[in-house]
């Protein structure tokens, strides 16, 4: 028998079982693939409270994790078994054995370890389609991101840097404000202490920024909508304070013509081509060094409750992952 982290009604932590499974066997198009490393993510609490609904009761949390393949199924003729991979997407990665489909697997280079694709894999790929697609970062655009010392926040520093833009970050305290400065946040912002649309407007010489990535929710939608220029783009791709209040559209026109989008991973890699094409330009900046992908903790899956608390306290900085 397996072991999964699984939940049987929605809640808090304490809702999380350590249970035996059964993983099966992989049938057509499907692959068996024994877990290294398993990726945390503040969706994992959306999944467990319930914000977000599972497909059935009771079921395994995560979306993100690395291994190894197993063993594979019938007509899979891209991966075999004792190749390393890993994936971002498609909820019960917290165990020990899965069985997945194969097309939502990548090969993982040799310049890239298991925990560091664990710790990346949804993260990264996140980063790669909000700065590349769903608003294409220039160099000397100036944008803002909230959580800046967050696992989404540390890689979207770097590569928004590396793409040459000027990045403005709001983080909860000094410490975490040193991390986002190392990791190529210009203008830190302390939002406990400062206001940061007044911080936005100073720094932008009071015309706001084009674009606003925001996965805070309800504390900084408001004043992430004031931090815009006209014609500027609220990009809300998280709900970490609870989810974003409802508005009206002719609120955006009030605002200055503004452009409000809800993306997910899901949708930027629901082909196979876009999901090779993310997960390749993330290895690419990491195995350059453009991006370094830091591990600042690690738990046991077996602490997997442990782990969300300390979450959900933000007491966590850049990526976790849980070990089988």
């Amino acid at each position: 028998m397996a072991k999964a982290i699984r939940i049987h009604d929605y809640g808090g932590p304490e809702a999380l079982r350590f249970d035996d499974v059964d993983p099966g066997s992989p049938g057509p198009g499907e692959a068996l693939v024994h877990h290294t490393a398993i990726g945390l993510n503040f969706i994992d609490t959306y999944h467990r409270s319930g914000l977000y609904k599972l497909p059935e009761l009771p079921h395994a949390l995560g979306v993100e994790g690395a291994g190894v393949i197993e063993a594979v199924g019938e007509g899979v003729t891209n991966l075999k078994a004792g190749d390393r991979v890993a994936y971002g997407g498609g909820i019960g990665s917290y165990c020990d054995y899965r069985v997945m489909a194969a097309d939502r697997l990548v090969a993982l280079p040799d310049g890239v370890s298991d925990e560091q694709a664990a710790g990346m894999m949804l993260q990264g790929m996140t980063t790669r389609y909000l700065l590349r697609r769903t608003h294409r970062i220039e160099a000397g655009e100036t944008v803002l991101i909230h959580a800046a010392a967050g696992g989404v926040g540390l890689i979207f520093c770097q590569w928004a840097k590396h793409l040459g833009a000027t990045v403005i970050g709001t983080v909860s305290s000094d410490e975490k404000a040193a991390l986002a400065s190392a990791h190529g946040c210009d203008h830190p912002i302390i939002y406990t202490r400062e206001n940061f649309v007044d911080r936005v407007k100073d720094l932008t010489d009071g015309k706001g920024v084009p674009v606003v990535y925001d996965s805070v929710g309800k504390d900084t939608w408001e004043g992430s909508l004031d931090c815009l220029s006209p014609l500027g783009l609220m990009v809300s791709f998280g709900n970490a304070s609870g989810p974003a209040p409802s508005f009206t559209v002719l609120d955006l026109m009030r605002r200055g013509s503004l452009f409000v989008t809800r993306p997910v991973l899901a949708h930027y890699t629901a082909a196979r081509k876009d999901l090779e094409e993310t997960a390749n330009d993330l290895f690419d900046v990491v195995a350059s060094g453009a991006v370094k992908i830091e591990i600042n903790q690690r738990y046991p899956l077996a602490d997997a409750a442990e782990a969300h608390r300390d979450l959900e306290a933000r007491k966590t900085t850049g990526s976790t992952i849980l070990l089988p």
